[in-house]
């Protein structure tokens, strides 16, 4: 079982040498590709961590199947698979992307509508909503809600920013019944 706190310590290694060498964004997305390979074929993982398979089938099969793959890459899954943590690879791959982002002042934020937004509104949402948070920019997912009366809502980590018709109308009910001022 993956261990978050050894996976974060691989993740800053990686990325301390990615900016060393003006990496960052080239090993981010070689990293995410390893990630997808992983998470899209579980048997793959399963087939690194069976203890019936020699260490070298396993090595020689990281080898062949990231041929492509930066040294690093390839280097850092090699080390895994010695140290027996190759089932971190998909956390470190997650804390990297957060280390990236942080770096170069990236957020993402998925909103939530009843319709679907055009580009127009995406870029003024992402323009607005960056100020806020201290990032440059914010690459905007949005989630159909059928629920939602109108407006929306925009969750950019772990803070949630209601716009929601549903919610101001649960506002001013919750003010009528404790006899709060309205003005």
């Amino acid at each position: 079982m993956s261990n978050p706190a050894a996976a974060r310590r691989y993740a800053v290694a990686i990325f301390e040498l990615a900016s060393e060498k003006g990496m960052l964004d080239e090993i981010n997305n070689e990293l995410q590709v390893v990630k997808e390979t992983f998470v899209q074929n579980p048997a793959y993982m399963d087939f690194l961590e069976n203890p019936r398979v020699t260490q070298e089938k396993k090595a020689a099969s990281i080898e062949e199947t990231f041929l492509s793959a930066n040294d690093m890459i390839r280097s850092t899954l090699l080390l895994l698979l010695k140290r027996r943590r190759i089932d971190s690879i998909v956390l470190i791959a997650e804390q990297y992307k957060k280390l990236a982002d942080d770096q170069q002042k990236r957020g993402f934020a998925k909103v939530y509508t009843v319709k679907p937004l055009n580009e127009q509104e995406k870029a003024r949402i992402s323009e607005v909503f960056a100020k806020r948070v201290g990032k440059d920019t914010i690459f905007i997912e949005n989630i159909i809600d059928s629920s939602l009366i109108g407006g929306m809502k925009i969750r950019i980590g772990d803070t949630i920013f209601d716009g929601s018709v549903r919610n101001q109308l649960n506002r001013l009910e919750h003010q009528l019944i404790s006899g709060k001022d309205l003005r």
